[in-house]
């Protein structure tokens, strides 16, 4: 990647954001009738594209764009439908359909479908995916990934594409060849209904949700479908009895039926086992140094270039801040600089929150323990071989620096040796019952490392079992596997990071914001959580609930909602639960959207705020699909600053909200959008308050990659469709750190 310096600035930023320019482009747009959705527009345009040599469709609603390369003339009417008919042969839900052509006169491409064909032709395009680690079949490789983007230039909205660099860890092998040599393929169900696999073809990952019969029952049907001689052999080499799969991409709950040869399986922490491989030295073999990044961007960045030139598009500079300073947006002072309110009115910067807490104490005490003689009633558990009293002791000390007064009211140990893993969930719950006749505050449970990888197993970890038997009751629970106490050396490290969340556990308010937010008096996360439940194919259970803040940034409450909701968009009559009037009226409220506001949501709570005289402001954020930035310095490439932003739009921008250091990785970035519907303020403004929400992190020192609104949503989502939830279904306990 070519990124011009200039001598006199000492660091310079940059972006994985590539503006395209286009120069008479071989352009035609036609649409079918029926109108069809953006499903099965998006699947059709997909395999027009490879009917189609050297073209490429995309589908925007609602219509299809064909771009065909400077050399080679549009396609016929006619041949776009021989090719259609082709598909339609070769893809069943469109056999039966009649489609009619109806071309569309002068269209007028938009920025974004400019980006979209450009996204396209990369779809196409072959790169090279180095491998950096083989072992035991499993591989972990280098590839590019891409998407369709926009971004405002003098004024004006300019196509562009995302180009990155990522790892991913695959195994060498087809699904096919990894189920013949199980050693448990004989329990086909158990072995395959839940695991994770990559398309081969098109490296699309997907869950397999179920089996529908085998190869001799399915093989003709198979081999019409198939496209590559390749697989085209391994159908007509699987043996007979062989399963064949049904898989779901991502959120789309419609089921198709891969033969395993087309698939290969993902390696992940919870699977790792089944490969015998490490999971932990796969995961190290992921991480990019800067330099291989930049060299493989550099590389990647080529083969997209040549590729799109050939359909009269040209992939500019990425965007940095010698040519673009305006768009890149940096807080005025250092954030970790930022000034905290503790308790005594004691005010230091978020670098200095343990002295903050050592002389201040804790900015609010919770209701139950406004009387500092009272004292924090402590139980330990223990489920492995550990000596914890010294530990122990060191927390106690800890919590009394803090101003809290503590004890340790009860100890039990339990032995899990020898039991099943059935019969040691039947102990646990047993002693968990014990410890809950007795009064106690807090139960501090110390586990085996083994139970860290368990909650994908059919039993599950005793952490979710413990834990959801302590929130049901209302007591607050701290979970330390052992390997992090090993070395005593270790210990101040780790009560560093657990005491300010087992203060806010129980409800304390640790520190605030010294100064004001600006432009709402509340910020609140909300979210809608929904998960797909794993061996019946096609269900969801989803529900939704908020959390709410203060102008300084102080946790009010949360408030979860039990009603199941079909879909992933919340009804104005749950929305009216979630946002009182007695609370909101009269107000400006900024709220954050996990992901984006879905069907009618935002017209929903646009008629809300109107109707109890409030302004909401909407901002979605995201979490994937997000642009990389960096930083230059004497011509090396580092780590971008934490807090450096770019501005995509006025609606839009990504930020750095977190700080990694090189051996981990690159931070990544999340987007922020304003919604257009909500009450507007300037997207800078949405980024320092989004950073500054990110300092009130009161379960750990490092700060997380998003806003306390929404921090831990996907934890609150995991175990509230597990069934675990406090009791209460309102509260002002942080019971998710």
């Amino acid at each position: 990647m070519t990124i011009a310096i200039a001598s006199s600035q000492i660091s310079t930023s940059f972006s994985e954001v590539f503006p395209i320019t286009t120069s008479q482009l071989k352009l035609m747009c036609f649409r079918l009738t029926p109108e069809i959705d953006k499903k099965d527009g998006n699947r059709l345009s997909y395999h027009f594209s490879r009917k189609l040599p050297e073209t490429v469709v995309i589908w925007y609603k609602p219509y299809f764009w064909v771009l065909a390369a400077s050399h080679k003339d549009l396609p016929s009417k006619e041949e776009l439908q021989e090719a259609l008919k082709n598909i339609q042969n070769e893809v069943e839900d469109f056999k039966e359909r009649l489609f009619g052509f109806q071309a569309v006169r002068q269209p007028q491409p938009t920025p974004f479908i400019h980006s979209l064909l450009s996204l396209q032709i990369l779809n196409k395009t072959k790169f090279n995916s180095p491998v950096v680690l083989s072992d035991n079949g499993v591989i972990v490789r280098r590839e590019p990934d891409f998407w369709s983007e926009t971004i405002e230039l003098q004024g004006e909205l300019q196509p562009a594409l995302s180009l990155t660099v990522c790892s991913s860890i695959v195994f060498r092998d087809n699904l096919a060849e990894f189920y013949e040599k199980h050693p448990q393929r004989q329990n086909s169900e158990q072995l395959l209904i839940g695991l994770k696999v990559q398309e081969i073809e098109r490296g699309s990952n997907a869950t397999i949700v179920g089996i529908i019969g085998t190869i001799e029952e399915h093989r003709d049907e198979l081999l019409a479908k198939a496209t590559g001689s390749t697989s085209k052999q391994a159908l007509r080499d699987a043996p007979n009895n062989q399963p064949v799969v049904a898989v779901q991409f991502g959120k789309d709950t419609k089921q198709f039926h891969y033969a395993m040869a087309a698939l290969r399986p993902c390696v992940t922490s919870a699977t790792a086992d089944q490969f015998e491989v490490e999971y932990g030295k796969l995961l190290k073999a992921t991480k990019i140094s800067h330099q291989d990044r930049t060299s493989l961007l550099t590389s990647y960045k080529k083969i997209a270039a040549d590729a799109l030139s050939i359909y009269g598009i040209q992939l500019e500079r990425s965007i940095n801040s010698i040519q673009h300073p305006n768009l890149f947006w940096k807080p005025e002072f250092p954030i970790e600089e930022t000034a905290l309110l503790f308790g005594n009115n004691f005010i230091t910067k978020r670098s200095d929150v343990l002295n903050g807490l050592k002389k201040g104490g804790v900015y609010r005490r919770h209701i139950d323990f406004k009387d500092k003689s009272k004292v924090i009633q402590i139980a330990a558990l223990k489920l492995c071989d550990l000596k914890v009293d010294p530990f122990l002791n060191l927390l106690k000390q800890r919590l009394e620096l803090y101003g809290f007064k503590s004890e340790v009211i009860t100890k039990q140990a339990l032995s899990l040796n020898n039991l099943t893993k059935t019969e040691a969930r039947a102990e646990v719950e047993k002693k968990v019952n014990e410890l809950i006749e007795i009064p106690h505050d807090i139960v501090v449970t110390f586990l085996p490392q083994s139970d860290r990888h368990e909650d994908d197993t059919n039993e599950g970890s005793f952490y979710h079992q413990i834990y959801s038997l302590l929130l049901r009751r209302q007591i607050a629970s701290q979970m330390i596997y052992e390997d992090t106490l090993n070395k005593p050396g270790n210990y101040q490290y780790i009560l560093n990071q657990v005491i300010p969340g087992i203060l806010a556990k129980l409800g304390n308010l640790p520190f605030v914001l010294a100064e004001d937010l600006k432009d709402a008096d509340y910020f609140i996360g909300l979210d809608v959580s929904r998960i797909s439940k794993k061996r019946q194919a096609g269900t969801r259970n989803a529900c939704a609930s908020i959390r709410l803040y203060g102008k300084q940034g102080e946790f009010v409450r949360y408030q979860l909602e039990d009603d199941l909701i079909d879909g992933e968009e919340i009804p104005p009559k749950l929305l009216e639960r979630l946002l009182p009037a007695a609370e909101l009226a009269n107000k400006t409220v900024l709220i954050y959207r996990d992901g984006s506001f879905v069907g009618n949501e935002a017209d929903y709570l646009v008629d809300r705020a109107k109707a109890i005289g409030a302004k909401f402001i909407l901002v979605e954020c995201k979490k994937s699909g997000i642009p990389r930035l960096y930083d230059l310095k004497q011509k090396a490439v580092i780590a971008p600053s934490q807090g450096l932003g770019l501005r995509l739009s006025s609606r839009e921008a990504i930020l750095v909200t977190t700080k990694v250091p090189d051996k981990v990785g690159l931070a990544r970035p999340i987007r922020l959008t304003i919604h257009e519907k909500g009450h507007q303020i300037s997207i800078e403004s949405v980024l320092e308050t989004t950073l500054k929400l990110t300092l009130l992190h009161h379960g750990a020192l490092k700060e997380p990659r998003l806003p306390m609104p929404l921090y831990g949503s996907d934890r609150m989502a995991y175990l509230r469709l597990q069934g675990i939830r406090p009791s209460r279904m309102e509260g002002d306990r942080q019971f998710w750190l």
